[in-house]
């Protein structure tokens, strides 16, 4: 994943907040070929910052 707005190497310093900045990305920027951790999403959902159209979809998807 190429992002030229941050710093990849400071953030991955953080292992937290890039794994949420991460998931973040791909929610809203598209998957890819990556997939999603199921457990990873849940682990960091709270503090996942998305629209909240998109959230409430994929709580639904996660805990249906």
């Amino acid at each position: 994943m190429n992002n030229w707005g941050v710093d990849l190497r400071q953030l991955k310093k953080h292992k937290t907040q890039y794994n949420i900045w991460k998931i973040e990305q791909l929610i809203n920027f598209g998957l890819g070929k990556n997939k999603l951790d199921p457990k990873e999403l849940k682990k960091y959902w709270p503090e996942l910052k998305l629209d909240p159209h998109k959230k409430k979809f994929i709580e639904f998807l996660l805990w249906a």
